[in-house]
């Protein structure tokens, strides 16, 4: 028996199949979060958190998940297998997004109502600094080397920079109206910055922090007023930034090197958010007003699939699995 042992465990292994990835989205209006196979694309739970659940991401392994409870004032620490709440952060007021910067532990959290940002150790669960940035800050980013994180200001019109190893605040850039979201490119000589408002993208250069160029929509048969751009997602491959236009229930896909619009694609109604698989071949749309996620092939452009999910699905976050792999042969998750 014992000579055929190491076949019977080979056997089993490729017996095994391996763990699709996951997709979690939160729902606004039922203090809940849905949770999507990335291969399926079935809904495979849903389990609640605090009330009106916004931004989500999840920690470099994959085993917690951070969760803004705006209307509970927590950032919540979150077990993704079971859905129970570990503990809660200390957020500051209204807490909206957040950016967990590449060391994996210090959170950036935009707080709504106090035009601060708040900057909280998620290990130690202090709050290492309070910044004052402009009125209604809303979306957060931190520089892929970790030197700069980034908040938009909605009421000022403005992207505020942070220093992370002074924790001030060191600059402002003027962008278009109601900024609501920020991203930078993977090699971060570049910010893309949203403008609801506005109905503009704004590309920074992040040396001189000067606007370099500003994009602009038009969907035929829809009303210049009902295209209000928001959530941001660059390809993998660093081609495409993909663009969601909120109310015009389209996602704008823009190439990053000419910043030419080559597609609109139809999805839900009032998509708000945007997240790509750890492949980066699949995008997830949340559709605010219509309750549900498209899934859209990230190559072709085109969507695959709507799932249902819960009232006003807002933000999305894939979780990597262990033996998921990104383009560049990484583990989905580690750090670069």
């Amino acid at each position: 028996m014992t000579r055929f042992a190491p076949l019977a465990v080979v056997l089993l292994a490729v017996a095994t199949p391996a763990k699709s990835e996951e997709i979690f989205v939160t729902n606004e209006r039922d203090n809940t979060i849905t949770v999507i196979d990335g291969d399926s694309l079935e809904v495979l739970r849903t389990f609640p958190v605090g009330r009106r659940p916004r931004g989500v991401a999840f920690a470099k392994d994959g085993q917690s998940l951070y969760v803004c409870a705006s209307d509970s004032d927590a950032v919540q620490v979150i077990d993704p297998d079971t859905g129970q709440v570990r503990h809660d952060l200390p957020s500051g007021e209204d807490p909206e997004q957040f950016a967990l910067a590449p060391d994996g532990r210090t959170l950036f959290i935009a707080n709504e109502e106090n035009a601060t940002t708040t900057v909280v150790d998620a290990q130690s669960r202090k709050v290492l600094a309070q910044i004052d940035v402009g009125i209604e800050p809303e979306g957060v980013a931190v520089s892929p080397d970790g030197r700069l994180a980034v908040t938009t200001s909605e009421t000022t019109n403005m992207v505020h920079w942070i220093d992370t190893k002074t924790l001030q605040a060191v600059d402002a850039t003027p962008v278009g109206q109601r900024p609501r979201f920020a991203a930078f490119t993977a090699d971060g000589t570049r910010l893309w910055a949203s403008s609801e408002i506005g109905g503009t993208v704004s590309v920074i250069d992040v040396a001189s922090r000067k606007v370099i160029e500003t994009v602009g929509f038009a969907v035929k048969g829809i009303a210049s007023d009902r295209i209000q751009p928001v959530g941001i997602q660059l390809a993998k491959d660093g081609r495409h930034a993909f663009v969601a236009l909120g109310p015009s229930d389209r996602v704008a896909v823009v190439d990053t090197a000419t910043y030419r619009v080559e597609s609109y694609i139809l999805v839900g109604r009032r998509v708000w958010q945007l997240a790509l698989n750890s492949a980066g071949t699949r995008l997830f749309t949340t559709n605010g007003v219509s309750g549900d996620v498209t899934v859209i092939d990230a190559e072709t452009f085109r969507p695959i699939r709507t799932v249902k999910v819960g009232r006003f699905p807002w933000g999305a976050a894939a979780r990597p699995t262990p033996d998921a792999k990104t383009p560049d042969g990484r583990a989905a998750g580690a750090a670069p």
